[in-house]
């Protein structure tokens, strides 16, 4: 059974998406603190890429082109029934779960899920199980702020305080395999934060 989130505000929003990785998520477009199609823009140039439905009480044909424009996936007007937005999220998941790619590609970067093999310009490059899950998360997340937390709950179903020290070591080791060639660095660190595949 999936868990469910509720927070009323922009920035428990934000803070949440920063903090945890959701399935899909359901978002009101009148919030206390902004406008909900300017923080769904920011999600998506942040490289939020999960599937969102908004509900709203702006039913005018515009409203949903404009929602669906700037990122939406689904646009369902109030008043609806309980009904037809459990069907719609059911949708949602079953075509986000039927796009997941089984070759991820990026920058020279190639990471085969099926195989388990990752390639950078065409030459193979050795892995331990937990480096290919690290590079993972950041390969379906690419361009997105990972928090420090949210990469070991989600790569390694551990807790942060365990994992957090180690977190820094394996991404040296991902930086002395991907960032050798002198170039643009492949990842980011946010002091404090976490990482970004750029």
């Amino acid at each position: 059974m999936r868990s469910l989130t509720w927070v009323r505000t922009c920035q428990e929003a934000s803070n949440e998406l920063c903090e945890s990785a959701y399935d899909a998520i359901i978002l009101d477009l009148s919030l206390p603190d902004g406008d909900g199609l300017k923080l769904l823009q920011q999600w998506r140039k942040s490289g939020f890429n999960e599937p969102v439905l908004i509900l709203s009480a702006r039913d005018a044909v515009q409203d949903r082109i404009k929602g669906l424009d700037v990122g939406a996936d689904d646009y369902l007007s109030k008043p609806f029934s309980m009904e037809e937005l459990l069907a719609r999220m059911r949708s949602l998941l079953r075509r986000q779960s039927a796009v997941k790619e089984a070759v991820l590609e990026h920058r020279g970067i190639k990471l085969d899920l099926i195989a388990r093999t990752v390639h950078l310009a065409g030459e193979p490059v050795d892995l331990t199980s937990r480096e290919f899950a690290l590079l993972e998360i950041f390969m379906q997340n690419v361009g997105r702020i990972l928090s420090r937390k949210l990469i070991c709950e989600k790569c390694w179903s551990s807790h942060y305080d365990h994992e957090a020290n180690l977190l820094d070591v394996y991404m040296s080791r991902l930086r002395a395999k991907f960032e050798a060639v002198p170039g643009p660095p492949v990842f980011k660190t946010l002091r404090g934060v976490g990482y970004q595949l750029l």
